[in-house]
C-alpha cells in the first residue's frame, strides 16, 4: 500500500516508519521539521509540511491509500486533519491517539482522575476533542489507536493485548507497551482493518 505520515519524524511517527518499511509498503512522509538522518534514509520521500494548510497538505497526500497522523493534538487540529484527507481523496485516517480519553471506570476518563498530570491535560484535552470530532465524520474512514499510560520508546516483542475503550493494566497494575510494539498494533490494523470508525487501544 501508498502510506503517508504526518509527523513522520517524531518519536511515535518514526517508529511506524520503520515497522511500514519492513513490511514493504510504500511509504511518504510529512513533518514540520525534518532531521537530515530520515531524509538520507532510502525507500520513502519527505516534505515539510503544516496541518494548519489543509490545502496544500491535501497536495502532498494526494495518491496514497491510507494517511496516518503522528502529529500532536495540540498542534494538528482534527477539522484541519480531515480536510486534508478528504480533498486528496485517500479513502483512510489512521491516528496515534492518546490514552487519556480511555475509561479508568465507567463513564470516568483518564483525563479527569484527580492526579491526572496538569502539565500533559492540553494536549489531552486536544486528543479528546481530535477523537470527539471523528466520531461525529460521516464519510471518511478512520481508526484511532490509544496507548496505554506508560508509552516509551523500548523492544519490539510482538507481545501485547487489544482492548476498546478502557485502560489496559496488567496483572501488576501497570498500562504500559513500548512505541515500536505499537507500530505493531497500528499496521496491522492498516493492513488487516478490524477497528473501522472506532477507536481502539493496545498495552502489555
Amino acid at each position: 500500500m501508498k502510506i503517508a505520515i504526518i509527523g513522520i519524524t517524531g518519536r511515535v511517527g518514526s517508529r511506524i516508519a520503520s515497522e511500514l518499511r519492513t513490511r514493504k509498503h510504500h511509504l511518504s512522509g510529512v513533518a514540520r521539521s525534518l532531521d537530515p538522518t530520515v531524509v538520507q534514509h532510502d525507500g520513502f520521500s519527505l516534505q515539510p509540511g503544516d496541518t494548519s494548510q489543509p490545502a496544500v497538505l491535501a497536495q502532498q497526500l494526494s495518491g496514497h491509500d491510507v494517511v496516518v497522523s503522528a502529529a500532536r493534538f495540540a498542534t494538528a487540529r482534527a477539522s484541519d486533519v480531515i480536510a486534508a484527507v478528504k480533498k486528496a481523496g485517500v479513502p483512510r485516517l489512521v491516528v496515534v491517539g492518546g490514552a487519556a480519553s480511555l475509561e479508568v471506570a465507567p463513564g470516568q476518563l483518564l483525563l479527569d482522575a484527580p492526579d491526572f498530570p496538569e502539565i500533559y491535560k492540553e494536549e489531552a484535552r486536544a486528543g479528546l476533542l481530535f477523537l470527539e470530532t471523528l466520531r461525529a465524520e460521516r464519510t471518511l474512514d478512520w481508526t484511532f489507536l490509544s496507548p496505554p499510560l506508560v508509552f516509551e520508546p523500548g523492544q519490539r516483542t510482538s507481545a501485547f493485548r487489544l482492548g476498546g475503550d478502557e485502560l489496559l493494566v496488567d496483572a501488576d497494575g501497570k498500562s504500559w507497551i513500548s512505541m515500536e510494539d505499537y507500530a505493531i498494533a497500528l499496521v496491522d490494523e492498516i493492513e488487516t482493518p478490524r477497528h473501522s470508525r472506532r477507536r481502539f487501544t493496545v498495552g502489555n
